[in-house]
């Protein structure tokens, strides 16, 4: 995808032109302040959120420059995991309705006894008995919807999900069974992932390469090892300083990022972030800053990035 920008409500920038690419296969993780616009980015992706502008290739085809009938085939490609097992499942239908769906509306299977064999198939491979086919959401604990909405989305058989916070409205110890799970089911078929989560080890644990996002734009991307043990924007590595350590005598050499995240109402001139960096300088209130490769595949949106 190449420099998409989505603006709200005619005057929000919520996406302000990020671009990356992604592999197959890849987990392309993205953390980030709550309001940062990584969800928004991610449903822009899918359409779900029409882009004012950019452009997001898809196998090698624009997607924003598809009608809704070529966006009805594409999207048995493209699928996601929402955040919240609770609302995203309709409570009307049963497990065995919510996975058929998909299916029968793309012309994947009539009702039969074929499609009941695939459904109780995929049930199985995320971890739900056959017997929970015809039991509703209300009946189920949070993991367990979870496991119903990544069977779902599994369903067309995608070569791309976008993962919304799947696991942050769930305990940590039914986090890792999920995280597991979706581990087995990318490396079972080549799937690739977009993890959007603010657990930075989640994202530490099942990501290839990390992207961080601030006020809209993405500030720096790199292999997940770089992101972690040598960040080189002043977010990223304020970011890095507040992950829990296990000793306590260990300390961050990084100051304390002080004030809260603008409004993308009123975003300052200059370098976003300038506000609160500890390093900002004269040059960073008045000119924003180009995206840089400071190493093959490390990006930083920072006037000094690869100096720190």
């Amino acid at each position: 995808m190449e420099k998409v920008s989505l603006i709200k409500q005619k005057y929000v920038k919520a996406v302000d032109g990020v671009s990356f690419k992604l592999y197959e296969g890849e987990t392309l993780g993205l953390v980030g302040e709550s309001g940062c616009g990584k969800s928004t980015l991610g449903r822009a992706i899918l359409r779900l959120h029409e882009p004012t502008s950019g452009e997001v290739h898809f196998n090698g085809e624009d997607i924003l420059k598809k009608n809704r009938k070529e966006m009805r085939k594409l999207r048995e490609e493209m699928q996601i995991i929402f955040q919240d097992p609770y609302s995203s499942l309709n409570p009307r239908m049963n497990v065995y309705n919510i996975l058929s769906e998909p299916l029968i509306a793309h012309g994947y299977y009539k009702k039969g006894d074929e499609l009941k064999q695939y459904i109780l198939h995929l049930m199985e491979r995320c971890g739900l008995p056959p017997y929970y086919c015809y039991r509703y959401p209300h009946q189920f604990s949070g993991g367990q919807r979870q496991r119903i909405g990544i069977a779902r989305s599994l369903a067309l058989d995608p070569s791309f999900i976008v993962c919304d916070e799947p696991v942050s409205a769930l305990d940590v110890s039914i986090q890792s069974q999920i995280i597991n799970l979706m581990m087995d089911m990318q490396e079972e078929r080549k799937i690739s992932y977009i993890f959007i989560s603010h657990d930075l080890s989640v994202v530490k644990h099942i990501s290839n390469r990390v992207g961080v996002m601030y006020l809209g734009s993405l500030v720096e991307l790199a292999d997940k090892d770089e992101i972690y043990e040598n960040p080189q924007h002043p977010y990223t590595k304020a970011l890095m300083a507040a992950i829990p350590k296990p000793d306590p005598t260990q300390r961050s050499s990084m100051e304390a990022i002080h004030g809260e995240i603008p409004s993308n109402v009123n975003v300052p001139s200059g370098c976003k972030f300038h506000p609160r960096c500890p390093y900002a300088k004269d040059i960073c209130k008045t000119q924003e800053p180009a995206a840089k490769e400071i190493r093959p595949g490390h990006v930083v949106l920072c006037h000094f990035g690869g100096e720190f």
